[in-house]
């Protein structure tokens, strides 16, 4: 048997996945027919521990006729001779075990499946996608501050930002998101703009803003240390720039935001949600 593939580019990796995916299947087929023998021969054990290795075999009254897999003839031997119990446990064991690995199999492929036609709703702009059921939300983009701490002057709404040594927070206004979510772990999609890190933060409300961080901007350098309280989370790559990101654990109720970032460039995308009623 001869099978072969035809692939539209080398950078096909949907259709690579699913020639991976169809070769699982093949495999075991594959086996079966290059080594006929082993797949259905059968350990005919007899009562002194050895055993002879058969195609089938026939219990008749006071004998068990068997097909040597070895001679390829059929031959006898004295019934009291046979462990049949022995022969017979192992046969249902060896049954259970190719049944479960075809279960496994199948239940990996069905995953695989839905999580290729799950991506595959994600849009291809930038941004971030909640996840809910089957339901894929856009979620709208914040506009963020940077304030000065003294005398709250907003150095920034719009890129590029000026670095001015100091102590600054990152804002948005208002003291809750719009976007509610009763869900614990939400899930998310994120399609970078750009290749830069990605977390859940959470925010601080003041009644009416929220905090996403502070940033200090040391003096001659212009380096900027930032402070964001971070959220564990779980991030998977599934496509080109696209990831799905989740919480390790139970959100408490209140503020938090999505962000895409690049440490030292005080110049953060936010994406702001909340779990839980607004306060």
């Amino acid at each position: 048997m001869r099978l072969q593939k035809h692939f539209d580019s080398p950078g096909d990796d949907s259709t690579f996945r699913s020639y991976n995916m169809d070769m699982r299947r093949w495999l075991p087929i594959l086996a079966l027919l290059a080594f006929p023998a082993l797949a259905d021969t059968v350990r005919l054990y007899l009562k002194d521990g050895n055993y002879q290795l058969a195609r089938e075999y026939q219990v008749l009254s006071d004998r068990v006729k068997y097909l040597s897999a070895e001679r390829g003839d059929w031959e006898e031997l004295p019934l009291d001779l046979v462990d049949l119990d022995r022969t017979k446990k192992e046969a249902a064991e060896r049954e259970e075990t190719i049944r479960k690995e075809v279960k496994e199999q199948d239940e990996e492929d069905a995953a695989i499946r839905a999580a290729r036609k799950e991506v595959e709703q994600v849009p291809v702009e930038a941004g971030t996608y909640y996840l809910h059921g089957e339901k894929l939300d856009p979620l709208k983009q914040a506009e963020v501050k940077i304030v000065r701490d003294k005398k709250r002057n907003v150095l920034k709404v719009l890129s590029p930002v000026p670095l001015i040594p100091g102590k600054s927070t990152v804002e948005l206004d208002g003291g809750a998101a719009q976007l509610r979510i009763t869900e614990e772990r939400p899930e998310f999609y994120f399609r970078l703009s750009k290749p830069e890190a990605l977390a859940i933060v959470k925010l601080t409300p003041k009644k009416t803003l929220r905090i996403v961080e502070t940033a200090n901007i040391l003096p001659v350098t212009n380096e900027v240390e930032e402070d964001r309280q971070v959220v564990a989370t779980f991030k998977k790559e599934v496509g080109e720039q696209l990831f799905k990101i989740w919480p390790e654990k139970a959100l408490d109720p209140g503020e938090y935001a999505l962000i895409q970032y690049t440490d030292g460039s005080l110049n953060p995308q936010i994406w702001d949600f909340g779990i839980g009623p607004a306060k």
